[in-house]
């Protein structure tokens, strides 16, 4: 008893160590990139404090450059555009796929599901190029509409799959009773499944639209307009100019796009959990 009594408090010590040092390894990036951004050059390129301390005094220059000598408002709001339009169009498509390859199509929706998913695993440094000729073919060049039409190509095999999973850890007795009550195979659908896959719903929101504004490759190939760009690539390309890195006004570019995408998982992060456990049960 008295063992017992003595190793649990080591144990619990031994907890709060580890989750101390996580969440100090997980917040690291975001200090550095917050005390970057208010680094004057000469501190920032100092081997003596750098990257942890200050040893002058902070400075405002790098976030003045940031708003008043680049588009960064503009970036944001076609980020926050492209990644809406991404999940509306994933959504769109998805979630039916999803419910009628769990629901109606018979043994082989599940062999269908997992060649959908497949798809998702091919690297988009293979599919740039032909996405070109695609782009190209409609006129959507330079474009952010060529972001919207690219982007569903990764965002709606994962989702596909993901609400597979959610769909068939609902009861078919919950739909089969809504359909005696006068409700159709749509009705059942609207009123009963959808409420009962919200978890999933929202799962599917925060990976689409983290997904698509954290891209990178298609953003570069696809869009050359600096007003155009999206954060991920405006950020890199328009604040290294030639051999010339700011990097305080990159860090906290990089910093300012980050906190949405933060706190939207901190808020959801219920839902995620739910819907990546259902999946896992599936």
């Amino acid at each position: 008893m008295c063992a017992k009594a003595a190793t649990h408090p080591g144990r619990r010590a031994g907890l709060y160590l580890a989750t101390a040092l996580f969440v100090v390894f997980s917040a690291l990036p975001f200090y550095v990139m917050l005390i970057t951004s208010f680094k004057t050059q000469g501190d920032i390129f100092s081997p003596a404090t750098n990257p942890f301390w200050f040893s002058r005094a902070p400075t405002m220059a790098n976030i003045e450059l940031l708003f008043g000598q680049t588009q960064f408002v503009q970036w944001m709001l076609n980020t926050v555009w492209v990644g809406l339009a991404v999940v509306v169009i994933t959504l769109a498509l998805s979630v039916p796929a999803a419910y009628g390859l769990a629901r109606i199509a018979g043994g082989w929706g599940e062999t269908l599901g997992i060649v959908i998913f497949l798809s998702y695993l091919v690297p988009p440094t293979l599919l740039f190029i032909p996405f070109s000729k695609v782009i190209a073919f409609l006129g959507l060049q330079n474009s952010m509409w060529a972001l919207i039409v690219a982007y569903p190509s990764f965002t709606v095999p994962f989702c596909t799959w993901l609400m597979m999973g959610f769909f068939k850890g609902i009861p078919r007795d919950i739909e089969e009773q809504a359909m005696i009550d006068g409700h159709g195979r749509f009705g059942a659908f609207v009123h009963v499944v959808l409420p009962l896959a919200v978890p999933g719903l929202m799962t599917v929101v925060v990976f689409a639209f983290t997904l698509s504004t954290s891209e990178f490759i298609y953003a570069l190939a696809f869009i050359t307009n600096s007003a155009d760009k999206t954060i991920s690539i405006a950020v890199p390309t328009e604040l290294i100019r030639g051999d010339v890195y700011h990097w305080g006004p990159l860090l906290a570019g990089a910093l300012i796009a980050s906190i949405p995408i933060a706190v939207l998982y901190t808020f959801f992060i219920d839902h995620l959990v739910a819907g990546l456990t259902a999946v896992a049960r599936d």
